[in-house]
């Protein structure tokens, strides 16, 4: 029985500036919200690290959550979107291109559920 699906988004070689700008990945978040339909539960929280460190991100969903992590030391962000019913994957490669200057895109796609 399928509970969900999740996307593991890795993106590299992203501007480095983008991977420190709260507002960059809020905008990335916002995107993702209204492709996908999801319904945010409060508010996004956002942890910024000192420098040279990056952003974590998390937004809790009503369908699970969608998470960041920023190492712009390594020009690279982790996406993490998991939903609890199935829908069309989004086109990860063109929003972290727009959104964080990502050069390379890498996505798994996880059936979650409970196995017979």
């Amino acid at each position: 029985m399928t509970t969900g699906q999740e996307w593991l988004v890795d993106a590299s070689g992203c501007a480095p500036e983008r991977l420190k700008d709260a507002p960059a990945l809020a905008a990335l978040f916002e995107e993702l919200v209204v492709v996908l339909d999801l319904k945010v539960v409060g508010q996004p929280q956002w942890h910024v690290f000192p420098e040279p460190g990056g952003i974590t991100g998390l937004a809790l969903l009503a369908e699970s959550h969608l998470t960041v992590h920023t190492f712009p030391e390594h020009g690279f962000a982790a996406l993490n979107v998991y939903c609890c019913r199935t829908r069309a994957r989004p086109d990860f490669d063109a929003l972290v291109a727009r959104h964080l200057g990502a050069t390379s895109c890498r996505v798994r796609e996880l059936s979650r559920g409970v196995e017979a």
